[in-house]
Parts: C-alpha cells; sequence; structure tokens
C-alpha cells in the first residue's frame, strides 16, 4: 500500500463515521501516522488558510508542504487513488465525479442524523455541517422508500395480519412522521426536520435488519416463530436507539412513549382493516 505523505485529513471527531473512515486510512498505510487531525484541533496558522466554512461540509485533506487544501470527495480520491491509480482515474471522469460528488454531499450533510455523537461543546471550532434541506429531505424520502418497500415484504410473512399494500405501509411509515412531530409543534422547524431525519433512519436500521429474514424467506419456508422473534428482537433494538438519540439530541423522553404509542395504534388499526 503506498502511503500519501504529509497530508493530513481533518475530521468531525463528533462523527463516529469519519472517525472509523479516517482511522482506516492511517492504519491500512494510505496517510501516514500524522495523516488524520481533529478540525477542532486547528492551529491559528493553519486556520488562516482552511475554509472553515467550507471543511465542515466537505473534509479538508492539507498539504501540510505547501499549505494548499483539497475538499469533500476529491480529498478521498487524492487518498484512495495515491494506492490505486486505477480507482482515482475511473472517479475523476466527469460524469462519475458528478455522481460521486453528490453521493458525498448526501451523506456528509446528513451525518450527525446518521450516526449521531456527543459533541464537545468545550472545543472552540465546530466542525457542524450547514443544515441542508435539499439533502435533509431527500434522505427522509430515501429511508421512508426502503422502510416502505421492505415492510411490504416482511408484513405478507407475518400469520394472521390482512393482506398489506404498498400504499399501507407508505402511510404507516410517513404517518410515524407526522404523529410525532406532533408533539414537538413549540420547537423551530429545524428541531422537528431533524428528529423526523433522526426517526426514519431508525427506521431504516430497523429495515436493513429485517432484510436478512425477508430474503431467507424467499428460499426456506421459515418458521413463525423465527420470524415473530426476530421481528420482536428489531423494534427492541429500534426503541433503544430511538432513546438514546432523544438523549443525544437533548429532545423530552416522553417522545419515547409516544413512539411506542404510534405502533400499538397502528397495529389496531391494521387488525380491524
Amino acid at each position: 500500500m503506498k502511503t500519501l505523505e504529509n497530508q493530513t485529513l481533518l475530521y468531525d471527531e463528533d462523527c463516529p463515521l469519519c472517525s472509523l473512515y479516517t482511522t482506516g486510512f492511517v492504519k491500512s498505510g494510505m496517510l501516514d501516522e500524522n495523516g488524520r487531525k481533529s478540525y477542532c484541533q486547528l492551529s491559528q496558522e493553519e486556520q488562516s488558510f482552511v475554509d472553515l466554512k467550507r471543511a465542515p461540509n466537505e473534509i479538508a485533506l492539507v498539504d501540510n508542504k505547501t499549505k494548499t487544501v483539497t475538499y469533500g470527495i476529491d480529498s478521498l480520491i487524492k487518498v484512495i487513488g495515491f494506492s490505486f491509480p486505477l480507482i482515482e482515474k475511473i472517479a475523476t471522469i466527469k460524469p462519475i465525479h458528478f455522481i460521486l460528488t453528490k453521493m458525498y454531499s448526501f451523506v456528509s450533510y446528513n451525518r450527525k442524523m446518521i450516526i449521531p455523537g456527543n459533541a464537545k461543546t468545550e472545543n472552540k471550532l465546530q466542525c457542524t455541517p450547514d443544515f441542508n434541506y435539499k439533502y435533509r429531505f431527500i434522505f427522509i424520502g430515501f429511508a421512508l422508500t426502503i422502510t416502505t418497500i421492505v415492510l411490504f415484504g416482511f408484513s405478507n410473512l407475518i400469520p394472521n395480519v390482512p393482506k398489506t399494500s404498498i400504499l399501507r405501509e407508505f402511510i404507516l411509515a410517513f404517518g410515524q412522521i407526522v404523529f410525532q412531530s406532533l408533539f414537538l409543534l413549540k420547537m423551530d422547524k429545524k428541531t422537528i426536520i431533524n428528529y423526523a431525519g433522526n426517526l426514519m433512519t431508525i427506521s431504516l436500521m430497523g429495515s436493513l435488519i429485517l432484510v436478512p429474514i425477508l430474503t431467507l424467506s424467499q428460499f426456506v419456508n421459515l418458521p413463525q416463530f423465527l420470524i415473530l422473534g426476530w421481528f420482536g428482537i428489531t423494534v427492541f433494538i429500534m426503541f433503544a436507539e430511538h432513546f438514546r438519540r432523544v438523549k443525544v439530541l437533548q429532545l423530552p423522553f416522553y417522545l419515547c412513549f409516544t413512539w411506542v404509542l404510534y405502533r400499538i395504534i397502528a397495529l389496531v388499526f391494521i387488525l380491524n382493516l
């Protein structure tokens, strides 16, 4: 593995995802031992040439010799491409580069919502991405779509439940956002949208946990206790994650109870169709 030397990635230390992949670059040898540094630890000199508005949105790669900076997907292409030149050639083709740029923005602007962490408020510099309505709504729509499709398939595996439809599963998934938002009406719209994003991230996570059973059921006739047991464990994991996120977001804990209440209402609605 070729090492890109004298280059430092400025990562978001409050983002578990950012910490994970930058650590991976160093441990794999793509970057040297000084190849990553927390954005919050920028020196006064570095702050003079790093774009402090752009860096929280697009990870910055600092060339320590020339004091120049690369941002966003280009930083990652530079790091990975140094070890794998073919990947760099492919990634810099205009249509592919455009798609990669959009994918990067999709993840970067939503990273605090995908895997939220406890922010260190004592840091003077905060690596918090701008609140981007476009990418936030795209993420919510994406999670809503995946959740609807998976629940449509999984619901048909559960016995004694009326036959479902894509429309019903969409209404139930979207209805959760509306129902929970009613208990946050006194808060500002960014807080409500941010919570809605976290809510759909949890639903997406739950859907992905259900996928193995859904896939396996296409080839094997699974016992009902396994299907129901897996579903119960999934709901428990989702509740625990919702509880954790409410705490991280410093939102009222009654949202956990209303989260359960909505599911009870939804179950009653389904059984009485």
